[in-house]
């Protein structure tokens, strides 16, 4: 299967913008004083919301054209299988998904030695991520754009808990706000091993397999760290609120288009 330039480049520069959103969270973290914590946990729970919808009512009945129901549902627990092994050899305390409030760090002990660790750990979050949102921006647009803008979205808090200490550990900003940044450049990386790695073999069934074990992999970012996420950084309702207006607006986008 044949894939125009024009669509390869679109869904890159997406990945590129959803990767890069963490630098976005590091000049948060510098230009304000307290994080506004009751609307990072509703945009939090709004990214739920789009991922799961589009996960169960976009990709999932799109990989049954082509899969059977035992195909589907081995690839997507395959996809949660993927993100979950990463999130378990990752130590907690250096652990992006565990959510620091960046007026929290200042009582860490071991800043030092997490600034360097949350770099790394974030880049290897996002590589996965990053063939997430590729490979939905090359199915079509209507898919990949919501979902490139929910993954932005839920780096910009990360970009947060990695600056923060960094900043502290070495007392720059700038150091700070490039290792946040460059944690990002992860998810385009795993965009380039899908056009190296993946398309050679292209095929309707390989389509099917990485449409399902993409959704495994949303809905697992959605209930590991999106939704907890947000009820930590705000009320229980609010999060929620977050989470249905989320479904609610990928559901009339996808009606009206």
């Amino acid at each position: 299967m044949e894939f125009e330039r024009s669509q390869i480049f679109i869904a890159f520069a997406l990945t590129l913008f959803a990767g890069l959103a963490t630098g976005i969270g590091s000049l948060v973290a510098f230009l304000t004083k307290r994080t506004n914590t009751r609307f990072l946990s509703l945009t939090l729970g709004f990214s739920a919301g789009v991922m799961v919808y589009i996960s169960f009512m976009e990709l999932i009945p799109e990989a049954r054209v082509v899969l059977n129901d035992l195909q589907v549902v081995l690839s997507f627990f395959g996809g949660i299988a993927l993100i979950a092994v990463i999130d378990f050899l990752i130590p907690e305390d250096e652990n992006p998904h565990e959510i620091h409030l960046s007026e929290d760090m200042d009582k860490n002990k071991r800043l030092k030695r997490m600034g360097v660790m949350l770099a790394l750990s974030i880049g290897i979050h996002n590589f996965p991520e990053g063939i997430a949102a590729f490979m939905s921006g090359m199915k079509s647009l209507d898919v990949g754009i919501p979902i490139a803008l929910a993954i932005a979205i839920h780096n910009i808090p990360e970009g947060i808990a990695v600056s923060v200490p960094i900043y502290h550990a070495t007392g720059s900003r700038k150091k700070a706000f490039w290792f946040s940044f460059l944690s990002g450049l992860a998810e385009p990386l795993g965009a380039l091993v899908a056009i190296l790695v993946l398309f050679p073999f292209w095929n309707p069934l390989l389509e099917g397999i990485v449409m399902a074990g993409v959704s495994g992999i949303m809905v697992f970012i959605s209930i590991d760290e999106l939704l907890p996420g947000a009820e930590r950084f705000g009320r229980h309702h609010l999060s929620i609120m977050g989470f249905i207006a989320g479904m609610a607006v990928m559901a009339v986008s996808l009606l009206l288009l």
